[in-house]
């Protein structure tokens, strides 16, 4: 008789195709159709599960909502030319992306594809795109600054390894750009930019002139342009997410960059509604809003690395208080507002410091930094009470000394807020510069004087 031979080790990739062959194959019919959106019947899938519509060049699509027999589902793809009673094949999966070290210096889209001409991803690292944050206690505290190479972010809205940080803007007065910066200039081991809804043309000018080399070599960019369906537009945040956290789980300090939050929850006003939900607040459906503390809890700190998030909202009129900036607001560690008048005047990049706060301040800076920020800020803060009475020459020189000192130390506080798009500084040489333009012998950020701090 012959011996029986052991079989050897079976790959995760051959496991996960014997598994895939073996699983019954779930069929339904399409019973309706619209350009954007097709009903299904005699299907049992739940919400979030992938289905593949037609026999032939199937589209991938997503269910969004279920009532009794009949689902609900929305195309990664076009669905001009499908037919009422075509069939619609379970895939018996959710979406997935693949993660790890190999994403580095690639650029992903919507559905975690390479865009770039790399090489091909190895998906058997794959995961879920949805991820639960962790738990509220297993956070350790921020307590780490982290340097992002732009002084007043620096030094005034000083960040922590692990923060979640709002961008509020209205079009056009330098997001990206900032964005930019804090990719180039930040300490951080890698980061993963998030594009959602974004103008197609924008994109390569972004990636090659923006972004550039050095910082796309340690970067992952996940890209949905506006003209992509909403699915896609909203799973990429999700996506891009799942990405950082697959960082954070190798223990690594990761920043995680989205652009934006806002057309994010449009995305998922148009899934909402196509669900059937009713629109509220400003046209936007309760999961558009409802969606966002989900989404920006998965960054922050974990026990093995850190997220720190900064996300960008694109205000409607310049309204800070419109939904989706004020829920975004309530929910991050922090924001920084950005002035249509600064960039109106070319001050780059235009925080409007007095309209922004991080709120880690305290935890990640010495009792000497947060001295000078606080003397600065009320500087500033003095001039801009008093700015109407010196525009017109209505005050006169020594009847306040604190706005005497605001006038005299507002060009070189303006400057310092000033930095151009390429240039950036280290967070140390930040403080110091500081505590030079106060000029008062204050301490800096290492204990280096105003006079001998340049």
């Amino acid at each position: 008789m012959s011996p029986v031979l052991a079989p050897g080790p079976v790959s995760p990739a051959v496991l996960a195709g014997i598994v895939a062959a073996a699983r019954p194959r779930l069929v339904g019919r399409v019973e309706r159709l619209l350009e954007s959106q097709a009903d299904v019947v005699g299907l049992p899938v739940g919400v979030g599960d992938l289905v593949m519509i037609g026999a032939t060049e199937p589209v991938l699509a997503e269910v969004v909502a279920a009532a009794g027999s009949r689902t609900t589902v929305l195309p990664y793809g076009d669905l001009r030319g499908r037919r009422v009673g075509e069939p619609v094949l379970s895939a018996g999966r959710q979406m997935q992306v693949a993660t790890g070290r190999q994403l580095l210096g690639r650029v992903l889209d919507g559905l975690g594809r390479p865009l770039d001409d790399g090489p091909p991803l190895d998906t058997s690292t794959a995961v879920p795109i949805h991820h639960t944050p962790p738990a509220a206690l297993e956070r350790p505290r921020i307590t780490q600054p982290l340097q992002v190479g732009v002084r007043v972010l620096d030094t005034l809205l000083t960040s922590g390894r692990g923060q979640r940080v709002a961008i509020l803007a209205g079009s056009g007065v330098g997001k990206s750009s900032l964005l930019s910066m804090l990719v180039r200039g930040t300490e951080a081991e890698c980061s993963v930019l998030c594009l959602v809804g974004e103008r197609g043309r924008e994109v390569r000018e972004f990636i090659e002139n923006d972004l550039g080399p050095e910082g796309l070599a340690r970067s992952v960019v996940v890209v949905a342009t506006s003209d992509q369906p909403a699915l896609v537009r909203r799973n990429a945040a999700y996506l891009a997410t799942r990405v950082a956290e697959g960082f954070r789980d190798e223990g690594m300090d990761v920043n995680l960059l989205m652009d934006s939050v806002t057309r994010f929850a449009i995305a998922q006003r148009e899934i909402g509604l196509a669900a059937g939900e009713v629109p509220t607040t400003r046209g936007f459906p309760p999961s558009a809003l409802g969606l966002l503390p989900g989404l920006l809890e998965r960054a922050g700190t974990s026990a093995s690395g850190s997220i720190t998030g900064f996300y960008t909202v694109l205000v409607e009129g310049d309204d800070l208080n419109d939904p989706v900036g004020d829920t975004v607001r309530s929910i991050t560690d922090g924001h920084i507002s950005l002035s249509r008048d600064l960039a109106n005047a070319g001050h780059f990049p235009s925080i409007d410091v007095l309209r922004s706060a991080s709120r880690v301040v305290s935890s990640v800076c010495t009792a000497e930094q947060r001295a000078l920020a606080a003397q600065a800020r009320r500087l500033l803060a003095t001039y801009d009470r008093a700015r109407d009475l010196i525009e017109i020459g209505a005050y006169a020189t020594g009847a306040d000394a604190e706005i005497d000192r605001a006038v005299a130390l507002h060009g070189q506080l303006d400057d310092f807020t000033r930095q151009p798009l390429h240039e950036l500084t280290t967070a140390g040489d930040a403080w110091r510069l500081l505590a030079a333009v106060l000029g008062d012998g204050a301490a800096g950020a290492d204990g280096v004087t105003a006079g001998g701090a340049l």
